[in-house]
């Protein structure tokens, strides 16, 4: 059944925006026309710029991770990957970010906590185009759903990630082994009663 009224339709999850930066869902549809190679079609419906040559082949099996988890949970869309485009003409895509998914998928197995993932394509990085996003994902997070523990897994030698989630408040709470990305450190951020 689609497009009927019983249709329960995912792909339309609202952007999340900041000063600079609309967090644009990256709708299953999108996804599986890009990862296709229809990349006219993946344009169209993301209504923003792609950038020349991407998805790489590391972003493409994310990607395909993604659509899996989406194919198994459509209702996880809102908590996973988000194109970061910015909010002035061409609204080029600089890079994305999201959430693992939903509250409990994390590095950590705390069933009331995200874990948060961001990257930003190589032309844009050093503006604080990460730190701006990932504000917007834990503002969002908290206001909208009441997401009061955040979770950041990252590789000990990325100095760069791990000066952001450091100046966003996380703090290292111990390591675990990616079978993808070997190492990393897990860093957790909680935050208070207040409002975010």
């Amino acid at each position: 059944m689609s497009g009927g009224r019983g249709a329960r339709r995912v792909d339309r999850v609202p952007a999340i925006t900041s000063e600079r930066l609309e967090l644009v869902s990256l709708s299953p549809t999108f996804m599986e026309a890009l990862l296709a190679g229809d990349r006219p079609q993946a344009t169209a419906l993301a209504g923003h710029a792609l950038p020349d040559g991407w998805p790489d082949r590391h972003d493409g099996a994310f990607l395909r991770l993604r659509a899996r988890q989406l194919r198994d949970d459509p209702g996880a869309q809102e908590w996973l990957v988000r194109g970061l485009v910015l909010r002035e003409d061409g609204r080029p895509m600089v890079g994305h970010a999201g959430f693992h998914g939903p509250p409990g998928v994390n590095a950590v197995a705390r069933p009331d906590a995200v874990e948060l993932g961001y990257t930003i394509f190589p032309p844009y990085r050093g503006r604080g185009y990460a730190s701006e996003a990932v504000r917007a994902l834990i503002g969002w997070a908290r206001g909208e759903r009441g997401i009061r523990r955040f979770v950041a897994s990252v590789a000990p030698d990325n100095a760069p990630s791990l000066a952001i989630v450091r100046k966003l408040g996380f703090v290292e709470t111990g390591r675990h082994w990616d079978e993808e990305d070997g190492e990393e450190l897990e860093l957790q951020l909680e935050l208070g009663d207040e409002p975010a």
